[in-house]
C-alpha cells in the first residue's frame, strides 16, 4: 500500500528524539512503526491503532497523539502532511 501522508519532523521533535535516544536505542524502532502508521492512517479511521485526539489542544500545538510502549508521540495534520511536533517518555508515576 502506497504512503497517503507524508510524515515531517519539526525541530523541537527533533531536539526530543536525539535526547530520549541517548537512553532509550528501542525509540528508532517505535519512531519506524509510528511513522508507517501514520503514512497511511493519521485520522485512525480504522480504529486499529492507539492514536487519540486531544481535546482543548488547538492546531499547530500537537492536536493528536500516538502511543508506542512507553513512548507519545503528539502531532498535527495539514493537508497531506503529518507534522510529529513532540516525543515524550512516560515515566511510571505520570498518571498517579
Amino acid at each position: 500500500m502506497n504512503p497517503e501522508f507524508e510524515v515531517r519532523t519539526t525541530a523541537h521533535f527533533d531536539r526530543d528524539f536525539r535526547s530520549l535516544f541517548r537512553q532509550h536505542r528501542e525509540l528508532v524502532r517505535r519512531y519506524a512503526d509510528v511513522a508507517r502508521i501514520l503514512q497511511t492512517d493519521p485520522y485512525n479511521r480504522t480504529l486499529s491503532h492507539p492514536i487519540k485526539k486531544l481535546e482543548g489542544v488547538s492546531a499547530g500545538d500537537g492536536q493528536y497523539r500516538i502511543r508506542t510502549g512507553r513512548f507519545r508521540f503528539r502531532y498535527d495534520i495539514e493537508g497531506k502532511v503529518v507534522y510529529l511536533k513532540t516525543c515524550e517518555l512516560r515515566r511510571e508515576g505520570t498518571y498517579r
